[in-house]
């Protein structure tokens, strides 16, 4: 796999790869990723296409999926990890 490049964005990473068979779109966005995988054709084989792509209506749902994610993380991180003990020293007067 190598990076064919990266679209400039904001907010968010944007970076394109290629191997034989595939390309890859990986969004980045903090400590999350979304990554599409598709087969190229004649249409999507450069850099300048796969940015034609990557559209403002297709950047808006991946950002909402973002905060999606974000969400769903942290909603299990609430769940499943307890919360810190409060130290059980004596108060200093």
């Amino acid at each position: 796999m190598r990076i064919l490049g990266y679209i400039d964005h904001p907010v968010l990473k944007i970076t394109v790869f290629k191997t034989d068979t595939r390309l890859s779109i990986k969004f980045e966005n903090g400590d999350l990723e979304q990554t599409y995988k598709f087969r190229p054709s004649q249409q999507t084989n450069s850099l300048k296409e796969i940015n034609a792509l990557v559209d403002d209506t297709f950047l808006a749902q991946v950002l909402k999926r973002f905060e999606g994610m974000k969400q769903d993380f942290g909603s299990t991180f609430t769940r499943n990890v307890a919360p810190p003990e409060e130290d059980e020293f004596p108060s200093i007067i």
